[in-house]
């Protein structure tokens, strides 16, 4: 894994220290309660299992991606701090950057095979942090579960962290790709038992063990889909 360049880790310290600052905290409740008291009756979201979201230790969040609604919707679900990982362009400078670091963004690199995104990612959950890991990759569409990467189970099994699988419905037709302003429908999440990523002999997690472990996640993470789909119709 590529090391981080001094820059790029001076912005991502920087973003860490705006998330956890006086003025970052209060920006973000300022947020979350406008996401609670606005968005919330207004898409009329309905949470399920939500507790699972507070498992003590790192955490990997790990929801299907099919709205740019997802995420918004899914972090007031808990009062923990949830980080995201997002382009380092986002945060040259200014007011936005500020922003995008008070809501719990961090910056990194997608180009070099995102390797600096999974070196960030696992920094934060070797401090005990919970991270929105999408297993899809980018946003999908329809009601089935794309293909998902190990990413997570690559993070879980080199930090420890439980993974834990969320179904999102309703947020595609409210505001699908091109849409500028959001429609409103229903929209339920229900949160998936946690999963752990476990070696058979204690020591290093085969290859094999993290495929199966992804294919796992996918199965668990197509039923609380289908769950909230069937609950937002």
């Amino acid at each position: 894994m590529s090391s981080t360049s001094p820059e790029l880790g001076a912005r991502q310290e920087r973003a860490l220290h705006i998330a956890s600052s006086f003025g970052g905290r209060l920006f973000r409740k300022m947020v979350w309660y406008f996401i609670r008291t606005i968005l919330y009756p207004y898409f009329r979201v309905r949470g399920r299992n939500a507790d699972f979201l507070d498992t003590p230790g790192p955490v990997i969040l790990a929801p299907v991606h099919r709205s740019n609604l997802d995420a918004p919707l899914l972090v007031v679900q808990t009062p923990r701090m949830i980080h995201a990982l997002a382009k380092e362009s986002l945060f040259s400078g200014g007011l936005f950057s500020w922003i995008m670091a008070a809501l719990g963004g961090v910056p990194v690199n997608r180009g070099a095979a995102d390797r600096d995104a999974l070196k960030a990612a696992q920094s934060l959950l070797e401090k005990g942090a919970s991270i929105i890991v999408f297993p899809e990759g980018t946003r999908q569409t329809g009601d089935l579960v794309g293909e998902t990467y190990d990413g997570a189970a690559f993070l879980a099994a080199r930090t420890g962290a439980k993974v834990i699988p969320v179904g999102i419905g309703g947020t595609e037709p409210a505001l699908p790709p091109g849409s500028k302003f959001p429609k409103r429908t229903r929209v339920r999440i229900v949160v998936g038992e946690p999963m752990e990523l476990v070696s058979v002999d204690g020591g290093r997690v085969p290859t094999s063990v993290r495929k199966k472990f992804t294919e796992d996640l996918r199965t668990e993470l197509q039923k609380v889909f289908t769950e909230a789909l069937s609950e937002s119709s």
